[in-house]
């Protein structure tokens, strides 16, 4: 008995390093993502703003004129660079509830051509309600944005996934195999729609995410591609860190793995911050959440010594980019960081 042939590729999901045409946020308003301290995180969405529209343009979901105002206030009235959308959110983490752009893979397409793929949200198995509104926004954009729109048919966050723009696809099998997102499919199921919609020729599946992390282990918290057959990768030198195990074996992994292209990838290592506690409760802090922009690099920072050394890797890793450290010692008590509230729209 033969297996069947494998479905060819509908599209193909650029890298986060390709050109850009913008890079889109949505205003935080949901207090209950940050409790006690909401009135920290505004300026936090400020300093990426400003940090990004130096290198591309901003567009922002805002959920009406008074939301506007506050945009404007946060940015000291210089709104240079942004571009407001009224697209009503239920939270901010546009990266797990905004849709994917991603190109045809037909190389004859239209030159230029960009299609939206919508793929279900459910706020990460259910834990948060209501997600209605985040889960209507890829077909709010697409309609904003006079661009197709496909579903996909599964649930997938985007911040659970990175791509290397060559048919490679790094996910964790904590957050993707997981019951509480598709319970109906198993890997070979989940694998044919990543390689449909997203152009995945390969996918590299790593273990566990680290501790504190609500999305059931987002890979973007983990190991990210910065070029074809390169990826960097957090590592915990503490053994007695309970982020040691689970980054250890999933670096192991990695050491032992190709890319669609037969590449062995080259692993970059970095270091995990301290450990960053709101309220009793470990936050997942990570340098990985970081922001490919078009002339920059966007990195959390958590007020330690080893910030220091994180950029400068980046730097290293990224030697055209200006690396910028975010503070997100507030932001990430809503257990995320930059790249869980930014999405790339490719040029």
């Amino acid at each position: 008995m033969t297996a069947e042939p494998l479905a060819e590729p509908l599209y193909r999901m650029p890298a986060e390093w390709e050109p850009h045409e913008a890079a889109w946020l949505s205003w935080p308003h949901k207090r209950e993502s940050w409790p006690g301290i909401f009135e920290r995180i505004p300026p936090v969405w400020a300093a990426m703003i400003r940090a990004l529209r130096e290198s591309e343009e901003v567009r922002l979901l805002s959920r009406d004129e008074a939301m506007d105002a506050e945009v404007r206030a946060a940015l000291g009235g210089d709104l240079s660079g942004v571009r407001l959308h009224r697209v009503p959110t239920n939270d901010a983490w546009i990266r797990d509830y905004g849709p994917i752009f991603v190109r045809p893979a037909d190389p004859g397409a239209a030159c230029g051509a960009k299609v939206l793929v919508s793929w279900g949200y459910n706020a990460w198995g259910g834990k948060y309600g209501p997600w209605d509104l985040d889960d209507a926004v890829p077909g709010e954009l697409g309609r904003l944005l006079g661009l197709p729109v496909v579903e996909a048919g599964m649930i997938l966050e985007g911040g659970s996934i990175d791509s290397d723009g060559e048919g490679t696809l790094l996910t964790t099998e904590s957050c993707l195999l997981n019951p509480n997102r598709n319970p109906s499919l198993d890997r070979g199921g989940i694998e044919e729609r990543l390689r449909r919609f997203l152009g995945a020729r390969k996918v590299l599946w790593l273990g566990d995410g680290i501790a504190g992390d609500d999305t059931d282990g987002h890979v973007d918290d983990l190991t990210r591609f910065v070029a074809p057959g390169c990826v960097v990768t957090a590592v915990e030198e503490d053994e007695r860190d309970e982020n040691h195990r689970p980054l250890r074996e999933n670096l192991e992994r990695l050491r032992g793995m190709r890319d669609a292209c037969g590449r062995r990838l080259e692993v970059v290592e970095l270091p995990m911050p301290p450990p960053v506690h709101h309220q009793g409760q470990r936050c997942p802090a990570s340098y990985m959440n970081f922001l490919i922009a078009n002339r920059a690099v966007l990195v959390p920072t958590f007020r330690s010594e080893r910030d220091r050394r994180a950029l400068g890797i980046l730097g290293e890793v990224f030697p055209g980019r200006k690396v910028v450290g975010i503070d997100c010692v507030d932001m990430v008590w809503g257990l995320g960081a930059v790249h869980c509230v930014t999405q790339q729209e490719p040029r």
